[in-house]
């Protein structure tokens, strides 16, 4: 999975992240969007391997890159491949973290952002 991902991990940056994050938080399906911030929480954790970052920094770079498969200008249709990148992401990741971090903790600051983000 990490090759497929390499050539977004230039797209990803911390500020481009919550860019995106704020300027499709009303567009974004609340699944999505926990299953987005959750990866974006195990990607900050000290305790998750390099390897798996580098899956989480590609898949994040994909769902921030205005060039993917699906135009996300596109109503209705233009996240869906996003949304499969990051529920591939997330099943990959959750099969490898678990024994590293806690993934419920990532999956609940996930759910109180999108309470934050949405007022």
């Amino acid at each position: 999975m990490t090759d497929q991902y390499q050539k977004y991990e230039k797209n990803y940056s911390e500020k481009s992240f919550w860019q995106k994050i704020k300027g499709t938080v009303h567009k974004l399906g609340g699944k999505f969007l926990e299953e987005t911030l959750m990866l974006y929480y195990t990607l900050l954790s000290p305790e998750t391997p390099l390897h798996v970052k580098a899956i989480i920094i590609g898949a994040l770079g994909y769902f921030i890159s205005p060039i993917d498969v699906i135009p996300d200008v596109l109503p209705l249709v233009g996240y869906v491949d996003d949304a499969a990148v990051i529920a591939a992401t997330v099943k990959t990741v959750t099969k490898t973290v678990v024994k590293h971090c806690k993934i419920e903790e990532f999956k609940e600051k996930a759910r109180q952002k999108i309470k934050e983000l949405l007022g």
